[in-house]
């Protein structure tokens, strides 16, 4: 039976200010990515989130991005590598100390946002991210898009790593993901979502939104969490792929 991890990001909530619908998604899930505090999260909002992960029996892993609440994380800020690497460092312990004090292991750590995305074109960013996560635990899974600079980094630096595909996000031609800004960049649709993870897990491949298909190669999905639709969509990706006889489960 073919498997596939499907996760989201979470514990985005700050303070008074909600985002997302974590408790709705997370029995849906497999694995949770969860805020460390720099883009979006709190402590308490990590505690809460930790005790509802492992409710559901969720895998917990860290959402590290850049230092920038008000922009959610999304904004590019031009850091050194020894920053990259800092924060980065940081915001994983940040969670692994609330997760210690549960009894819940770390699952894995994926990087946020504009961070995710500077270290598809930065190298040095995507070394640095790589090595910090190596340093706290070079068998802690760092989540990746593949054929990037980020696995190029991951593998050159020995840290191991999982790749990842977006069923609520588009891509071009060449792999990469659309730009937000792009029309027809966000999936909306929960069907449409579905079907292309389905696509994506048993096929290896998902239509490109600039023309053609793009081979995709994933141990798992991503639902975003900040998405209006995100419980619909994750609920509509999980049944089609256990109708399609894909165990959905985390990786380990």
């Amino acid at each position: 039976m073919p498997s596939i991890d499907l996760n989201a990001d979470a514990g985005e909530s700050f303070g008074p200010w909600k985002m997302g619908s974590d408790e709705e998604l997370f029995p849906l899930l497999s694995s949770v990515n969860l805020a460390t505090g720099f883009h979006a999260g709190d402590p308490q909002t990590m505690q809460r989130s930790i005790a509802l992960a492992r409710r559901h029996g969720v895998a917990v892993g860290a959402h590290p991005g850049f230092p920038d609440l008000v922009g959610f994380g999304r904004r590019d800020l031009a850091v050194t590598p020894e920053q990259a690497y800092a924060d980065t460092l940081y915001q994983i312990g940040a969670l692994a100390a609330f997760l210690k004090v549960d009894g819940t292991a770390l699952h894995h750590v994926k990087p946020h946002g504009a961070l995710y995305l500077q270290m598809l074109r930065n190298e040095a960013t995507a070394e640095a991210v790589a090595r910090a996560v190596r340093d706290y635990d070079p068998e802690l899974p760092l989540v990746l898009l593949p054929n990037t600079p980020m696995e190029a980094a991951a593998a050159r630096v020995g840290v191991r790593y999982v790749r990842e595909a977006f069923p609520d996000r588009a891509y071009l031609s060449d792999g990469r993901l659309a730009p937000r800004s792009m029309e027809g960049a966000l999936i909306r649709d929960p069907e449409r979502a579905a079907e292309r993870a389905v696509q994506m897990v048993l096929e290896g491949k998902v239509e490109a939104l600039d023309g053609g298909e793009v081979e995709v190669r994933a141990e798992t999905l991503c639902v975003h969490g900040d998405n209006p639709e995100a419980v619909a969509i994750a609920r509509a990706v999980r049944r089609a792929l256990e109708a399609a006889g894909v165990d959905v489960r985390s990786y380990r």
